[in-house]
């Protein structure tokens, strides 16, 4: 088991390093981070070819930027959600489409029982499918908090907003959330 705080004095290390220009620095960081940047960005745009090209867009834009990036104690992913979050804004502005998170992104997991597989798999489907009905705000929220596991500070960060007010687009979002559920077990 990794020492949580050995992890990320790591990663601040490698922050730093980066900073100073160290090419090596930034491409751990970017073997660290890539898989949480492209699923982010995935659950964002229609299909996984935009979301690789939009992550490396990331990276770039991310690697241009680093001289510029200041150490406050937010995680580094944040930051890179919060290009990730602007990219996929830009993405949609150029395309002129609504945001989708119909696309499966999880990868095929075989269990040894199939009924419970499938049973699974068909209530992640309803939640998806619900997901998608909220708006695309509350969207952000659920899936950066439950999805990606992003504490609520770190979600404010990216999206520019106070931690309360995420709590309360959270608290509201999963309501709502419950309410099409339920309307649909109907």
């Amino acid at each position: 088991m990794t020492d949580p705080i050995a992890a990320q004095e790591t990663e601040e290390s490698l922050v730093t390093r980066a900073i100073g220009g160290d090419k090596s620095a930034f491409t751990r960081l970017y073997d660290v981070h890539y898989d949480r940047v492209y699923r982010h960005v995935l659950y964002r745009v229609p299909s996984s070819e935009d979301a690789v090209d939009l992550t490396q867009l990331v990276f770039l834009q991310a690697w241009r930027a680093i001289g510029r990036y200041q150490l406050t104690g937010t995680p580094f992913i944040a930051w890179l959600f919060t290009i990730a979050h602007n990219l996929v804004m830009s993405f949609y502005r150029r395309a002129r489409i609504t945001a989708p998170l119909d696309e499966d992104t999880r990868e095929d997991r075989s269990d040894s029982d199939p009924e419970q597989s499938a049973e699974v798999r068909f209530n992640q489907e309803r939640v998806r499918a619900a997901i998608t009905q909220l708006r695309p705000e509350h969207q952000q929220v659920i899936t950066m908090r439950f999805l990606e596991n992003l504490a609520h500070r770190d979600i404010a960060d990216v999206l520019g907003k106070s931690e309360g007010a995420i709590r309360v687009i959270q608290h509201r979002a999963l309501g709502e959330l419950k309410r099409i559920m339920e309307r649909e077990e109907r």
